[in-house]
C-alpha cells in the first residue's frame, strides 16, 4: 500500500530563473486556475514525512502554502545542484527526494518506487528515468552526501550527471508512466498539461 515514508523529506525545487518561459517563476505559473506548485505539493504530500520549498525569489508567496521555504546558500542561481545542497542541509531525515516545481503530474507512487529500488540496490542516489531519458531533478539522495555536493560546487562544477557519476547511483525505471514527467517549459505546454490533469 502506498503511504507516507517517514524516512524521506520531499523538496520542491522552485529556485530557477524560468528562462524558457520569459523569466516567469514557473512554480507560480497558473495551470487550470491554480499555481503549478500546488499540484506538485498535492501529489507529493501523501508520500513523504515533510516538505520544503526551495525558492530564490517570491519567497513570501511560496510561504503562503504553509511550508518552510529555503533559499540556496550558494548565490547566483547556481542550478539544481545548489538547490539539492540546500535541501540536504535543511532536511532532518536520512533521505531527501527532490522534484521540480513544473511537473504537476508526478507519480503518486514516486517515493515508494524510488526508495524501494535505491535501498534494495544499496545505492546512495536514485534518479528517475521514463524509458527515453533520465530526469535528474527527480532524485532521491542520502542526506550525508552534503559534503560531497558542496565540494563539487566549490570546484566550480555544475553538471549534475558528473556529480552522479562520483557516487553509487541507481536509475529507477518509470517507463510505464512516462507522461508523469511532462513539464511546462513553454507557455504552450500549459494546455497539454491542463488536458491531462482533467483526465
Amino acid at each position: 500500500m502506498i503511504g507516507v515514508n517517514s524516512d524521506v523529506t520531499g523538496v520542491v525545487l522552485a529556485g530557477g530563473q524560468g528562462r524558457r518561459m520569459g523569466g516567469s517563476d514557473k512554480g507560480l505559473v497558473t495551470i487550470d486556475c491554480a499555481p503549478m506548485i500546488q499540484y506538485v505539493l498535492q501529489r507529493l504530500a501523501p508520500q513523504v514525512n515533510s516538505i520544503l520549498i526551495n525558492a530564490n525569489r517570491n519567497q513570501n508567496t511560496y510561504a503562503r502554502f504553509g511550508l518552510p521555504v529555503i533559499s540556496d546558500t550558494i548565490s547566483g542561481f547556481a542550478g539544481p545542484l545548489a538547490g539539492m545542497a540546500t535541501a540536504l542541509e535543511k532536511a532532518k531525515t536520512r533521505w531527501v527526494l527532490t522534484v521540480p516545481c513544473d511537473s504537476p503530474l508526478l507519480p503518486n507512487d514516486l517515493v515508494q518506487r524510488m526508495y524501494s529500488q535505491v535501498t534494495d540496490a544499496g545505492a546512495e542516489i536514485g534518479v528517475a528515468d521514463d524509458g527515453q531519458r533520465m530526469h535528474p531533478v527527480f532524485t532521491l539522495l542520502q542526506r550525508d552526501l552534503l559534503p560531497s555536493i558542496l565540494a563539487f560546487l566549490e570546484r566550480g562544477e555544475r553538471k549534475i550527471d558528473r556529480w552522479f557519476a562520483e557516487h553509487h547511483t541507481c536509475i529507477v525505471d518509470f517507463s510505464d508512466c512516462a507522461e508523469a514527467f511532462l513539464n511546462v517549459n513553454r507557455l504552450e505546454d500549459k494546455t497539454m498539461i491542463e488536458d491531462r490533469l482533467k483526465t
